[in-house]
């Protein structure tokens, strides 16, 4: 990828809205801008000041293609750190890729996915883990992921990162210039200094990989499987929980027989609802493949939702079910309260604890007069994130990438203690320090190759 070339692209979405982007980035996007922008007083784009906003067309070979605002920013003031131009036009689809294809046949070549992102790494305007935070804003699915993905955006990674690694730089540099200059700096006990600083920098590192649970949850959502015996009511909850008809309901048992996915934002967390075939046993080959399905399923889900029907008794089948999410978060809904109980909640949690499931939350509702459901959002909230989450000052790792390397600095340092406590010489101190600072620095893209950054990038959309 030649770095040098100014690169265009769509930015908005490509369908039909009230306006369309056209992104240009380099050293030649004034030129190129120049070369098809008109205007009724024939200005020049490349005279004007930047930060401005014009009105204008794009024209090409004396043929208007549509009126325009166009946008002039000069680097290093801009995201890319270069000079940007971005044309707003009408947006249709089919407008806003002849005003790319104009800017392309005038110098502009297409840019590939993520790299006017790219580009602002490269030109120091952001770190690996900012850049990374851009796309998860774009992709974002709930309130939490949203801020958490902002706040590392506005640096809160880098910054944590960087005071780390300057910690252990510090002590790098202390013990290589001792061993070079060992008549002027005295590392005599030295180990023990190191030792307690070292296990300090650990314990912050394992503060912030005991985040990184709840923060894949907060990216990606709360795996969650509706588990029940057939004609429980799994289909009408998971109604409930979507606001509309998606599962198809009756009175007949077994009518879900495949697996259902939805995501559902839930008081500002994500829940990506399976809902399964009805756990029971039988001898219709096309019903036992959904119910090892649903088992499969719950088997990897971060939550399991066990729906059981107030109105009738508790079977073999409720039995095996309570058996199965022995160890695993579950929830237990006592359904259609609105009917005559056969199965009260004083009953059910005496089983469940029979069952070695005695802290399983039990809630009573009625998917069919949606009552209960407010009681449920609360228990998930509570279940996973403890309360009210608060992103003012703690930072919450949400990529595997970060809790990849967090892990292996970790594991650098507890060499480091390792050779103090065994009276191994000092330059095995520093060995070790210096894979945990580079290994930390692969967070930030300071110690990173050059696939890795093109792997990342290439996960972004075109135009980003």
């Amino acid at each position: 990828m030649e770095n040098n070339h100014t690169i265009a692209a769509i930015s908005t979405a490509m369908a039909e809205s009230g306006i369309g982007i056209v992104r240009m980035s380099g050293e030649e996007a004034f030129a190129i801008a120049d070369k098809i922008y008109k205007n009724k007083k024939g200005k020049r784009l490349s005279d004007q000041k930047t930060h401005t906003i014009h009105y204008g067309f794009i024209e090409e070979e004396g043929k208007v293609i549509d009126e325009v605002l166009v946008m002039l920013m000069r680097g290093p003031h801009t995201f890319t750190g270069e000079d940007t131009v971005e044309i707003d036009c009408h947006g249709g689809v089919y407008v806003v890729k002849k005003i790319l294809e104009a800017c392309i046949r005038n110098g502009a070549r297409p840019a590939q996915p993520g790299e006017f992102t790219k580009r602002a790494f490269l030109n120091g305007k952001m770190d690996l883990s900012q850049a990374e935070a851009v796309i998860d804003v774009i992709q974002s699915q709930n309130d939490y992921a949203l801020k958490s993905s902002l706040k590392q955006l506005r640096g809160s990674v880098k910054e944590k990162i960087s005071d780390l690694r300057n910690k252990i730089i510090y002590h790098t540099a202390f013990i290589e210039s001792a061993l070079d200059d060992p008549e002027h700096i005295s590392i005599d006990g030295y180990g023990n200094v190191l030792k307690k600083e070292t296990k300090e920098i650990i314990e912050e590192i394992e503060t912030l990989l005991k985040t990184a649970d709840d923060g894949r949850i907060i990216r990606e959502g709360i795996n969650t499987v509706i588990l029940g015996k057939p004609n429980a009511g799994k289909s009408s909850l998971l109604n409930v929980l979507l606001g509309e008809e998606r599962a198809i309901v009756t009175e007949i048992a077994g009518t879900t027989r495949d697996i259902l996915q939805e995501t559902i934002n839930l008081q500002g967390i994500s829940l990506n609802i399976i809902d399964t075939a009805g756990i029971r046993n039988t001898d219709d080959k096309v019903e036992k493949i959904g119910v090892d399905k649903a088992k499969d399923y719950a088997k990897e889900a971060d939550l399991i939702i066990y729906v059981v029907d107030s109105s009738n008794d508790l079977d073999e089948n409720d039995y095996e079910i309570m058996k199965f999410i022995q160890g695993k978060k579950s929830i237990l809904l006592l359904n259609k309260s609105d009917l005559e109980r056969k199965v009260t909640k004083e009953e059910i949690k005496k089983i469940c604890k029979e069952y070695n499931i005695e802290n399983i939350p039990v809630i009573e509702i009625s998917a069919k007069e949606e009552k209960g459901i407010d009681r449920l959002e609360e228990i998930v909230k509570e279940m996973f994130y403890h309360g009210e989450i608060s992103f003012n000052n703690e930072i919450y790792i949400t990529n595997i990438r970060h809790k990849t390397a967090l892990e292996r600095a970790k594991d650098s340092l507890m060499k480091v203690i390792e050779s103090i406590e065994n009276d191994m010489p000092e330059d095995f101190y520093s060995i070790d320090l210096m894979d945990a600072y580079e290994t930390l620095g692969s967070i930030t893209g300071e110690m990173v190759g050059e696939d890795l950054v093109n792997e990342i990038f290439s996960k972004f959309c075109m135009g980003k």
